[in-house]
């Protein structure tokens, strides 16, 4: 199969480091300063925990141009509209790996039913000096996957086929009907704690503000309690009726650990990102 990754951040050039290396045809997709690194030093990645940097010398391109069977786009959410209009006039299945709570209306009204699959990746890392730093694999990392859907549910021989050139990659991918749940449940949840981790200035600065995790908590239990679609996965579903200061207390401790100090750091993407996924609540729950 002749893989397209679209964007060339941390989570895009992981996919395509290891989409290469499972013995695929792929592409990465960069532009600018990224883009020239790549072309020179192909992807070069270490493990967060350790120093031995190493490079994988994936093709690097900087327009989608055509002829592949699956473009993989990793790309902020306010980033979605102008990818959307750069794949219109090419072929092949596009997935989409972002956080995203427009529901897929217009991902289908721009490339078509036939062409389109939602997901999120669930891979971690961080681009520091032009170095890929991603999240060692561990039993408890292993048990997250990465669900990945049809826009109507259901579950086909080409959502089936993606989700194994994934797996073959070792990412760890599932099929999900209810994907447009699952991303719109996520978004309730990630775009304020996003805003609020913003307007702190950063996680710990949050977490220490114990007035300002019990808003965030409130705010969590509203967005789930006003989604459009039904709360998913099952989990998140009994936020809504635990007390507030359980939910905050439980945020607190989530706000001081490795994960939200390494991917929660206020940008301005971050910001952006969240922004829209706000307005993309809001108009869906009328």
């Amino acid at each position: 199969m002749k893989l397209l990754v679209y964007g060339a951040g941390a989570l895009g050039s992981l996919f395509a480091a290891r989409l290469h290396e499972a013995g695929h045809e792929v592409s990465l997709l960069a532009r600018g300063a990224r883009l020239a690194s790549v072309r020179a030093h192909g992807v070069r990645l270490v493990r967060e925990d350790r120093d031995d940097v190493r490079s994988v010398p994936v093709r690097v391109v900087d327009e989608p141009g055509g002829g592949y069977d699956l473009t993989v786009v990793i790309v902020r959410a306010h980033q979605v509209g102008p990818v959307l209009d750069s794949l219109v006039d090419t072929r092949g299945d596009v997935a989409l790996l972002a956080n995203w709570a427009a529901g897929p209306g217009p991902l289908v009204e721009a490339l078509g039913p036939e062409r389109v699959l939602l997901g999120f990746p669930a891979v971690g890392g961080r681009v520091v000096d032009d170095v890929l730093r991603h999240r060692a694999e561990t039993p408890l990392t292993r048990l997250v996957t990465m669900p990945v859907g049809e826009p109507d549910g259901r579950v086909t021989p080409r959502l089936e086929r993606v989700v194994r050139v994934f797996r073959s990659a070792g990412l760890p991918a599932r099929p999900e009907p209810g994907v447009d749940a699952w991303l719109t449940t996520h978004a309730s949840f990630v775009a304020p704690l996003g805003q609020a981790v913003d307007a702190a200035g950063g996680p710990a600065e949050l977490a220490g503000d114990r007035g300002a995790v019990l808003a965030l908590a409130r705010r969590i239990k509203a967005n789930l309690t006003a989604a459009p679609t039904p709360v998913a996965p099952l989990g998140y579903r009994a936020l809504r009726v635990m007390p507030d200061g359980l939910v905050a207390a439980g945020l607190r401790r989530f706000l001081r650990g490795t994960i939200a100090e390494r991917g929660l750091a206020p940008t301005a993407a971050a910001t952006a990102e969240n922004a829209l996924l706000v307005e993309q609540l809001r108009e869906r729950a009328g």
